[in-house]
């Protein structure tokens, strides 16, 4: 199957898909480290990670898909941030009064396009084996351990920052996999560290969220914060988030192996510059739904990135957002007016220090 498996990965790029590589269906490595990180409660209230039904999916790919023979895994380009961080900053590039949001969500929603490429892919494969293929397809939706797989197939292996690196290609890529029940030979996992003593993401995250055993306290990271959190942000971690909105790439723009990363699948691409967060506070739920409904910060819900918005105009104590923040106390979101309550007072505490 050797010669079919260098058809499937010649189809793949062609399809858009960078990165290629083919495991096998046997429990991952690091499952062990899933269930401490879980024990611990560093998933926060993402509680659909620890059912039962997904724990068991996770310990054994073949609980998804019983005739699974193979897994080829994917990797699909995205832009890197269009400025970069130096080695240990924790602060971003862009004036105070900037907004940032995550290079990844900037443009239309990979749920929305990769989900028909892996359907290609699949069809591709049938043709040529001449008959159905069982099969079953995730990008960042199924319950596996997705890096894991990446990393047995040859892709990349898992930095410090718990992102799947590339040597060559960086870290800014989407993984998707595709359950085959189709005997492919496997490739050769990645086993070389290459992060070696470097702490430059740890050293970077503003709220000190990477772990030292490669995992994440989700409940302080940013981009956890600013997406998954469907609650208020815990205030003493509202400084650190600085002017994020939505998603982090820190601990990515820090990377030395990003000085690698490619520019993006032109399908994710998105060169417009952000609004002045002002305007953004004042978005209508019909202007917010218009605007995000394709794309990933849709995810946040407007309440969401209203508030993320309230938090970044508070920490940059800028007195000429207060007037918008102060309309915002009328927001018919109470969780917009507690974090626009929070923002006049950060910046009413700075202008009198």
């Amino acid at each position: 199957m050797t010669g079919l498996k260098q058809l499937i990965k010649d189809k793949a790029r062609q399809l858009g898909f960078f990165l290629a590589g083919v495991t096998l269906p046997d429990p991952p490595p690091h499952y062990s480290t899933f269930e401490h990180w879980l024990a611990q409660g560093h998933h926060g209230n993402m509680a659909y990670l620890a059912t039962e039904k997904a724990r068991a999916r996770r310990a054994d790919p073949r609980e998804i898909l019983p005739d699974c023979k193979s897994i080829v895994v994917l990797a699909t380009p995205y832009s890197p941030p269009s400025t970069a961080l130096s080695g240990t900053s924790r602060q971003t590039s862009e004036a105070d009064a900037g907004m940032r949001i995550a290079s990844y969500a900037r443009a239309e929603d990979y749920h929305n396009i990769l989900p028909a490429r892996m359907e290609a892919l699949v069809r591709f494969i049938a043709e040529q084996v001449e008959r159905p293929i069982k099969n079953r397809w995730y990008t960042d939706t199924g319950p596996i351990l997705e890096r894991d797989l990446a990393q047995r197939a040859g892709i990349g292996w898992i930095g410090k920052n718990t992102c799947l690196i590339n040597p060559k290609q960086g870290s800014y890529f989407f993984i998707s996999e595709i359950f085959l029940d189709l005997e492919l030979e496997p490739d050769p996992p990645f086993v070389t560290d290459h992060c070696g003593t470097c702490a430059r993401c740890i050293t970077a995250c503003p709220t000190d969220c990477i772990l030292p055993n490669r995992t994440i306290d989700a409940t302080r990271c940013i981009s956890y914060l600013t997406i998954e959190l469907k609650d208020d942000i815990p205030i003493e971690l509202r400084e650190r988030i600085g002017n994020w909105v939505f998603g982090c790439d820190i601990c990515q723009m820090v990377c030395p192996w990003n000085r690698f990363a490619p520019e993006g699948d032109s399908a994710f691409s998105d060169n417009e510059p952000l609004p002045p967060p002002t305007g953004e506070l004042t978005l209508t739920p019909e202007a917010f739904n218009q605007r995000f409904k394709r794309t990933p910060v849709s995810r946040a819900k407007r309440r969401g990135y209203l508030r993320n918005v309230a938090v970044a105009l508070g920490n940059t104590g800028d007195m000429r957002a207060l007037p918008v923040l102060q309309n915002a106390l009328n927001d018919g979101e109470p969780m917009v007016r507690e974090h626009a309550r929070w923002a006049i007072e950060q910046i009413s505490k700075r202008a009198n220090e």
